[in-house]
């Protein structure tokens, strides 16, 4: 694991929030150069710690109005049916997150669709076509009360 100072946290938490801000303007918060906020940027992707970037979209904008959590229970454990189960999810639009749990069910999907007519779609023409898929269980999200925006970060060092 890579040891994060106070300035490598705050260019995270900055980054996490405002994922377009100029290194200028960026340097500017965390009180460094320029040049010294990109060498730090530069090794935070190196490391892994930054591991990409990307767009926070709208899923009602887009006419994706149908949220659903589908829990998802396999008919044998053995690898070849995880492998054909996991490479079979990976393929689906629909499914945002997928998840390997523990307890009574195997595998947790966030799935988002247009409707439940498409979500009826995906389920009966994909998942519970998926070989090895015993038992599924959705729960519609009603309202989102949080969403992801980043991931807790350590307190910085004293």
């Amino acid at each position: 694991m890579i040891q994060l100072d106070r300035i490598d946290i705050a260019i995270l938490d900055t980054l996490q929030r405002e994922g377009r801000i100029s290194n200028a303007d960026l340097a500017e918060r965390v009180h460094l150069s320029a040049s010294a906020t990109l060498r730090r940027l530069q090794r935070l992707e190196r490391s892994g710690v930054i591991a990409g970037y990307g767009a926070r979209l709208d899923p009602a904008t887009l006419g994706l109005d149908l949220t659903a959590f589908v829990r998802v229970q396999l008919e044998k454990h053995g690898s070849a049916s995880i492998d054909t189960f996991v490479e079979a999810v990976r393929g689906w639009n629909e499914v945002v997150a997928c998840h390997a749990l523990t307890g009574d069910m195997d595998y947790l999907l966030q799935v988002v669709v247009r409707d439940l007519a498409h979500f009826s779609r995906f389920l009966l023409d994909h998942l519970l076509n998926a070989t090895g898929v015993a038992d599924v269980n959705s729960s519609f999200v009603l309202r989102t009360v949080k969403a992801p925006s980043g991931l807790p970060l350590p307190a910085a060092p004293t």
